[in-house]
């Protein structure tokens, strides 16, 4: 059974998570972008070595070619979404858990906690779908040598002129795919974590900062390794001209295995596993640390 502390408050969640998510982004984001890079580089033609040989071959491409700011291109948007997205992750998850007490003093379950982080993944996509579509345009951009769009808002305002509201939110269906499962393993490993940290007799909310980095960094461990498949896709679909992929995942699904094979499916595994831990570290550290100085200011919110 796990132990979450009492009483549950959906309300000082959402103010916690937004912090965590911006401590995420600042940690992880360079590693993000080396992700979407990897996942929608061009296969290569017969004879020709591909654009990047793996991770690290486009981690250092990339600082030569565009320095430090190359790492973090398309930052805008995730911040710009990233406060009220893991707001609203954090308020889901507690109010998935708050739905689920009979009574306040209730423990819930591990297939409960998965359940409420799940409801999390829910939460988030109204944000985090078009966010996703202009950080992966924004990303791949730069390695292309093109200039189309001229930051967030000038790539989200043409979005929308080209193709309404659906061009910007192009992508919902596998972001949903992706965040609802992953985000389910994400809460209840972290709560799980805790648990087994915590030294006998002590409370969950007194964990030192190692055990909460070490919780919070293997809790993203877990969520990617659900989460990397249905991103392949979805950043693949994302960045793909309009009218490519008429059916859909579908035929997104269907043309990676057909020519690059089930492996395809887990392409910048490498950079995602090395910016899973640090960044969600960062994030569960910064939802604790901003926990208790709401617990501080306003015990009754």
């Amino acid at each position: 059974m796990a132990k979450q502390p009492q009483p549950i408050s959906p309300l000082k969640n959402f103010f916690a998570g937004g912090f965590g998510g911006v401590c995420l982004v600042f940690v992880g984001h360079p590693l993000d972008t080396i992700k979407v890079r990897l996942q929608t580089q061009p296969k290569p033609q017969p004879g020709q070595s591909p654009l990047y040989s793996g991770t690290f071959d486009c981690f250092r491409k990339t600082l030569v070619g565009e320095g430090v700011r190359g790492l973090y291109r398309g930052m805008a948007a995730p911040i710009i979404g990233v406060t009220p997205m893991f707001a609203v992750c954090f308020f889901g998850f507690g109010l998935g858990k708050r739905l689920q007490q009979r009574k306040p003093d209730d423990v819930l379950t591990y297939p409960q906690l998965f359940a409420a982080g799940m409801l999390s993944g829910v939460f988030t996509t109204v944000i985090m779908a078009p966010g996703e579509r202009i950080k992966c345009l924004l990303q791949i951009q730069a390695a292309t040598g093109e200039t189309k769009y001229n930051g967030s808002l000038d790539c989200a305002k043409q979005l929308y002129r080209e193709a309404g509201i659906r061009g910007v939110y192009k992508g919902t269906v596998l972001t949903l795919m992706r965040d609802v499962p992953a985000s389910g393993m994400y809460f209840m490993t972290y709560e799980w974590l805790k648990n087994i940290l915590t030294p006998e007799g002590k409370s969950v909310s007194d964990l030192s900062v190692p055990r909460i980095l070490f919780a919070g960094g293997l809790a993203g461990i877990f969520n990617w390794a659900v989460a990397i498949p249905p991103d392949v896709l979805k950043s693949r679909f994302q960045t793909a001209p309009a009218g490519k992929y008429p059916n859909g995942f579908r035929d997104v699904l269907r043309e990676l295995i057909r020519e690059e094979g089930v492996a395809s499916l887990y392409k910048g595994f490498t950079a995602v596993m090395i910016r899973a831990f640090p960044a969600n570290a960062a994030c569960f550290l910064g939802f604790e640390v901003a926990m208790k100085f709401l617990n501080w200011v306003a015990p009754g919110l």
